[in-house]
């Protein structure tokens, strides 16, 4: 499986993204799908995720109320709707893959469960 994720670019405090992840083929290990992030000089962190049928859904204490994830099934595409971006959620964004059964669970286990990742895409929110 592959995953392909666009959509990151340069935005000011206050502004809005939407990323998306690509998967060019839908299995067991594409269950859950979500994102993780890893700005300079820190450890990559869980950010959000979703399972197959949309019906859950996780958020990191940081972007909840903020950041909106949901999937497209007949697309094979996940997306990650990010509302009043602050400098803090400068970073580069991951696309992840999990065969882990609830969405809480990528947060649980993180890398430990990750069976597919995509490229990173370059989030920027100036101040």
């Amino acid at each position: 499986v592959q995953l392909q994720a666009f959509g990151g670019g340069l935005v000011q405090a206050g502004g809005s993204l939407r990323l998306s992840c690509a998967a060019s083929e839908r299995t067991e290990s594409t269950y859950c799908m979500g994102w993780f992030r890893q700005a300079p000089g820190k450890e990559r962190e869980f950010v959000a995720s979703i399972i197959e049928n949309g019906g859950s859904t996780h958020y990191a204490g940081s972007v909840e109320g903020r950041f909106a994830i949901s999937r497209d099934n007949v697309k094979n595409t996940v997306y990650l709707q990010m509302d009043s971006l602050n400098p803090e959620d400068t970073a580069v964004y991951y696309c992840a893959a999990s065969s882990v059964r609830t969405a809480r669970g990528m947060d649980i286990v993180k890398d430990f469960a990750i069976a597919y990742w995509g490229k990173g895409t370059q989030v920027t929110v100036s101040s």
